[in-house]
């Protein structure tokens, strides 16, 4: 009997030290998150009808949506972003200085490396595809059908042309 009520004393000392140390966890978690100059994030939950949809920046082509989830795309951070690209949507030959990663959502994403545009060259991306340009490399893309793509990287995001021509920034100031 004595050994059964060690047993059970040894037990409940383990529970209470556990919820103590679990305790002292969350004190120090909340101490953190109220620590002032820190940046607070939130949780984050979207559904597809809760996307915010806009136009897209000048640096692409006019007609596509984007949205912006998380993140500033224009700062030095994480960020997500969802483009919508109508049917036969073209993005030229360009390179970004940081690596981009791209999930298709919907549709069919034609994507290629190279400095033309060649759609002959272009890979179907259906969707589910992940396609993950490293910074530097030169590629073009073009939309399957109304198309939806993620992209996750870390900004700022920038559109460098390979023609100077093929970039709308300079076309809208024409």
């Amino acid at each position: 009997m004595k050994k059964h009520q060690i047993s059970i004393v040894a037990l409940v000392l383990l529970a209470a030290v556990t919820l103590g140390l679990a305790q002292g966890d969350k004190d120090k978690a909340k101490k953190a998150q109220a620590a002032p100059g820190k940046a607070q994030q939130s949780h984050t939950m979207i559904t597809p009808n809760e996307v915010k949809w806009g136009p897209a920046p000048p640096a692409l082509p006019s007609g596509a949506q984007i949205a912006v989830l998380s993140g500033d795309p224009s700062k030095a951070e994480p960020f997500t972003i969802r483009l919508k690209a109508p049917d036969g949507y073209k993005i030229m030959p360009h390179w970004h200085p940081t690596d981009e990663n791209v999930t298709v959502l919907e549709g069919t994403f034609l994507m290629g490396t190279g400095e033309k545009f060649d759609e002959a060259a272009a890979h179907a991306m259906p969707v589910g595809s992940f396609v993950r340009m490293p910074k530097g490399t030169r590629h073009f893309a073009m939309a399957k059908g109304e198309t939806v793509v993620q992209v996750h990287a870390i900004g700022p995001f920038v559109i460098n042309y390979v023609n100077p021509n093929d970039d709308p920034r300079k076309q809208a100031k024409k």
